[in-house]
């Protein structure tokens, strides 16, 4: 998995077309990159709902396999959802958004030990193994793992490339080439202030920086867990394999 890469995303996307007259909603795109652990991270870690513990048994099955929900994590999801959202909207531009930001959630995620099954309903897995899938242990050592090996070495190369796309933050970028691609932005306009708007189209790389910085924080200044930036790593942790 990968934790600060879906915040950021979308602003590196958005970077790299530029100015072009693509329809992309940036929501949709920011929606997408965010989906598929929307819809499944929080039955991996486990959460509480009036005194009831939910929490798949089998985290990795259910996050990345099958009979699970790991179809959410395929190219072949994104196809579904973009083509649904079409269809009920007839907006290119939010169908469009939520195809490639799912696509990129789901292609940055094969960089750990579990991978994606990209091509669903083939189940077979893609993964580069670079850094440990540690969801199983739950959130804590689950960050812990992730920003001791390789895993931190990811998100620093996209908080570098957000970083570098700074110039799509500004507030003239937003109203030239981000508001009058989506009426979202023109909804929000009638009943926010600007300044509000601008700060919800910056909320997610500003999340997204304070994660990295908060998640290497508690793990290695409060906590000192271990670096190990080899393959696969950290090998203090358990990583898991696609069954």
């Amino acid at each position: 998995m990968s934790w600060v890469a879906h915040d950021l995303e979308p602003y590196v996307f958005q970077r790299k077309i530029g100015g072009r007259t693509i329809a992309i909603s940036f929501v949709a795109l920011t929606i997408g990159s965010w989906g598929p652990d929307m819809m499944t991270k929080w039955f991996v870690y486990g959460t509480n709902v009036v005194g009831v513990h939910l929490r798949a048994s089998d985290p990795v099955q259910f996050h990345r396999g099958w009979p699970g929900a790991g179809f959410t994590h395929s190219l072949t999801f994104a196809v579904l959802v973009g083509t649904v959202a079409y269809v009920l909207t007839r907006s290119r531009a939010w169908a469009v958004g939520l195809f490639i930001g799912m696509s990129l959630h789901t292609l940055t995620d094969i960089g750990d030990t579990v991978g994606c099954m990209l091509f669903f309903p083939w189940t077979r897995h893609f993964h580069v193994g670079a850094w440990a899938y540690a969801g199983q242990t739950g959130r804590f050592t689950d960050a812990a793992a992730y920003y001791s090996g390789l895993g931190f070495v990811w998100d620093s190369l996209w908080v570098v490339l957000a970083l570098a796309a700074w110039p799509i933050l500004r507030s003239s970028y937003f109203h030239e080439h981000i508001a009058p691609r989506d009426g979202f932005w023109s909804w929000a306009g009638r009943r926010l202030p600007d300044e509000a708007v601008l700060a919800v189209y910056r909320g997610a790389i500003f999340f997204g920086l304070c994660r990295y910085s908060g998640w290497m924080i508690w793990a290695h200044v409060r906590h000192h867990y271990a670096f190990d930036p080899t393959w696969g790593g950290p090998h203090w942790v358990d990583a898991a394999h696609p069954h």
